[in-house]
């Protein structure tokens, strides 16, 4: 396996060009790319196969009992699923254990069964839909969980300290949320949690961003979670999920890991395979991604047919200045590298919510006009999406819930996917258009 770290040789000497003195070059760390690119997927010792094989055996030969080469039945390890869930303890800064499952849905539930009976969690309220059924409608029947849904973008210090109980285990974070992209203070409800008795465990969901635009862990999270059906991945052929931690939580790690033997909610080999592949260009997809999200922004908000455009890279968004500090080391690196993304804001992801003019029939009319955009749920692959939250994604939402939270029936969401960014551009003005048009 390739190291995440390339340390050169301290005996290499290099002359100085005055005196011949000799100097010793500083370890070099590699970047975002080169770990997700070589991490996980060293050439095959007996074959010199560039890329990794596809293990599909199901059980492994041993040599006597107990002895043989690291696997034994596949459900309890695979190669592809080792190299994988190495290459994305590597790209998840500050993570030094990766553990993937078979949906973002099964990591979810791994989690929360983790905690045991009776236990107490506290839960941005914003949260998605599908976490939301499982905490309120499945764990809260199954193990007794009990859930304090809190806006945990606004609510004061006295207030999240306050909802955390004795028994309180775990806050859960999405930043950005879905589907509003509220953004919350990571390291401020990290402090909190950290500083309270009850200690419980701070997790971030950071499927919206991936680990290219923010590192968690490097903000105080004890646990990542993605749903790697979508960024890491990157092309709509995948669903899988995992969970990233840090190297302090060796304890937490070995438990997460028996419950995912003992669950066997694990991935295929070939699903493993394919998300690696797809995350080998991941730094590639969230630039483009990025840009052309923030481009489609700013056409979105100069347009009299929209409310209310919604991306935190927008330097209008009043959440903009820590948008920017959540930034990861190396998205940060690239911005500041690259001429021009900082005016009028910087590229945040490839996510964005906005409100049309009107209500249900205008939202419909848009999302059925588009040309490019494809109506359908999910995010995060190379083509762009466009979806109906209050009746799609968060449908399990109650109604009341939904409009308090921000949901209502002309809030449209954008996956921008990486096509011309002149040509995604072209079929948001038009759809828009077309939903004006009703009412002409």
């Amino acid at each position: 396996m390739a190291p995440a770290t390339v340390i050169y040789n301290a005996n290499s000497h290099h002359t100085n060009g005055t005196n011949g003195a000799h100097s010793v070059r500083k370890p070099h760390s590699d970047g975002f790319g080169t770990r997700a690119i070589h991490v996980g997927s060293d050439p095959n010792p007996a074959t010199g196969a560039v890329i990794p094989s596809i293990s599909l055996s199901t059980t492994y030969k041993q040599d006597a009992i107990g002895v043989h080469k690291g696997f034994e039945y596949s459900r309890s390890g695979n190669p592809n699923r080792d190299a994988f869930e190495a290459t994305l303890a590597s790209i998840e800064v500050g993570g030094a254990y990766g553990i993937a499952f078979a949906s973002g849905s099964a990591t979810t539930a791994t989690i929360l069964q983790s905690l045991g009976p009776s236990a107490h969690i506290v839960s941005v309220n914003d949260v998605y839909g599908g976490t939301f059924r499982y905490m309120s409608k499945v764990a809260s029947i199954n193990q007794g969980l009990e859930t304090t849904f809190l806006d945990l973008e606004n609510a004061d210090d006295d207030t999240i300290l306050a909802a955390i109980r004795p028994n309180t285990k775990l806050i859960w974070i999405e930043s950005p949320t879905n589907p509003t992209l509220r953004l919350i203070d990571i390291p401020r409800i990290a402090s909190l949690a950290h500083s309270h008795p009850s200690a419980p465990l701070v997790l971030v969901d950071n499927t919206f961003l991936s680990p290219f635009y923010s590192s968690p862990l490097l903000q105080g999270a004890d646990l990542v979670m993605h749903s790697l059906t979508k960024y890491v991945n990157g092309h709509s052929d995948v669903v899988m999920g995992a969970l990233i931690l840090p190297p302090h939580h060796t304890e937490l790690n070995e438990n997460l890991r028996y419950l995912q033997n003992a669950i066997g909610a694990v991935p295929s080999a070939y699903d493993c395979w394919l998300a690696q592949r797809g995350a080998k260009t991941l730094h590639l997809r969230m630039k483009a991604h990025g840009a052309n999200a923030l481009a489609v922004a700013k056409v979105l908000q100069k347009s009299p047919l929209v409310e209310e455009v919604i991306y935190p890279g927008l330097s209008t968004h009043p959440r903009n200045e820590l948008a920017y500090r959540s930034l990861s080391p190396h998205a940060l690196k690239w911005i500041k590298q690259s001429n021009g993304l900082e005016e009028a804001g910087f590229p945040y992801g490839g996510m964005i919510s906005f409100r049309i003019r009107g209500g249900l029939a205008e939202a419909e009319k848009f999302l059925t006009s588009t040309r490019l955009f494809t109506l359908a749920e999910s995010l995060g692959g190379v083509e762009s999406l466009a979806e109906h939250p209050a009746k799609m994604t968060h449908g399990s939402i109650p109604e009341a819930e939904r409009a308090l939270l921000g949901i209502g029936d002309n809030l449209v969401r954008l996956s921008v996917g990486v096509e011309d960014v002149d040509d995604l551009v072209a079929d948001v003005e038009q759809a828009l258009e077309a939903a004006a048009a009703l009412s002409d």
